[in-house]
């Protein structure tokens, strides 16, 4: 019986292998060494050798960039191009010429203030001139009666604190006069009453208080805003771990999502000197053209800030990449002919050649011309 037994136990035994061995053997239905399917999608687009003597392809590679720190930040008014014209009278408004948007030149009349205060000042200057020119004749008098012994010490000294006097008030009504905007005698002889309100700067006026007839007061709450839109700031948040990095004078590059594609180059202009204590942030502001008006105040904008830094990285030219549903892509070469879209994900930095952080590596072959052909021709088989 235990012989028995042990003939069963070693039949099993080379039964085993001979399973295993047939379990591990290819099927005669599966091709030997098949293929996974590709990672990044379909097989891939066969274009015809007309069609791809049109395309340009090039091997990816990797060079030194210099290293770019990117803030949120908002376009704002150049405050040295922003001028807030406030009246220097009391009164009423009156023949207002401009309204909001209106482009200006310096020296452009804005508006007149009809006012009594400015009235009266020009007055007083004509009394205060009368007095000077008595006080000057008096003291004259008087030094040529002090010469001869004629008149007394005191009278000279009485006559000359006159004419000391008249002189001063004729140089306060004089300045007040400036203010007004009457520099001379021809301008105050010609004052009709009212006060001739200039733009101080050529530019652009966006904001208006006044309405014609309405009353105004002279404090300092301006009724008219102009700007110069040639130039604006950039202000963004620099966090103080980033402090180290970025200095005065630093390159930068300016995008919006209103200009996508478009850059606006500049330089900082200015880092603040404290940390707001909600947001452990510093203030970095960024001086760049506005040629044609384009950045407007208070649209957002990414500052892209040049770093002396320089780093190792996968760069492809921007015009090889595509963006399909918010997406990055590229066409890689599959085969000869044969050509796949792959994802890939790239810096948020504009320029002439795009930094990729993942999906190539280098030596990959894409397509750095004709990317556009290649999506008419994919979209067509598609549909």
């Amino acid at each position: 019986m235990i012989g028995v037994c042990r003939q069963t136990i070693a039949v099993l035994l080379a039964v085993v292998p001979l399973a295993a061995a047939s379990c591990s053997r290819p099927s005669a239905d599966a091709p030997p060494n098949a293929a996974s399917p590709p990672a990044h999608g379909p097989a891939g687009l066969l274009v015809d050798p007309k069609m791809r003597a049109s395309i340009k392809v090039a091997a990816v590679q990797t060079r030194d960039v210099a290293a770019v720190l990117s803030v949120a930040g908002k376009v704002q008014f150049d405050e040295e191009r922003l001028s807030r014209v406030i009246v220097p009278v009391a009164g009423q408004v009156v023949d207002l010429r401009v309204k909001l948007g209106d482009p200006v030149k310096k020296g452009q009349p804005l508006c007149a203030i009809n006012s009594r205060e400015a009235a009266s000042a020009v007055g007083e200057h004509a009394e205060s001139h009368k007095d000077l020119d008595l006080a000057e004749k008096n003291a004259a008098m008087t030094q040529d009666l002090f010469d001869h012994q004629a008149a007394s010490k005191m009278s000279m000294q009485q006559a000359l604190n006159d004419l000391a006097k008249a002189r001063a008030r004729v140089a306060r009504n004089d300045e007040a006069l400036r203010l007004l905007g009457l520099r001379n005698e021809s301008d105050v002889e010609s004052f009709t009453g009212r006060v001739p309100i200039v733009s101080p700067i050529t530019g652009t006026v966006i904001e208006r208080k006044v309405t014609d007839g309405q009353f105004v007061q002279s404090d300092s709450t301006p009724i008219i805003t102009v700007a110069d839109l040639s130039a604006v700031w950039i202000v963004g948040d620099l966090f103080e771990r980033d402090l180290r990095l970025v200095a005065v004078g630093a390159p930068a590059t300016v995008t919006t999502a209103a200009y996508a594609g478009d850059a606006f180059h500049g330089r900082v202009s200015y880092i603040s000197d404290s940390i707001d204590p909600t947001t452990r942030a510093a203030k970095v502001r960024v001086a760049v053209a506005n040629p044609g008006g384009r950045l407007k105040p208070e649209m957002f904008a990414t500052v892209s800030l040049g770093l002396p830094e320089v780093e190792r990285a996968i760069t492809v030219p921007a015009r090889a990449v595509f963006v399909d549903e918010g997406r990055s892509f590229v066409y890689v070469e599959a085969g000869e002919g044969r050509f796949e879209r792959r994802l890939i994900e790239v810096a948020d930095r504009p320029g002439a050649d795009l930094r990729v952080l993942s999906g190539l590596r280098a030596g990959d072959r894409i397509v750095v011309d004709g990317a556009l052909l290649l999506r008419q021709e994919e979209e067509k088989k598609a549909g």
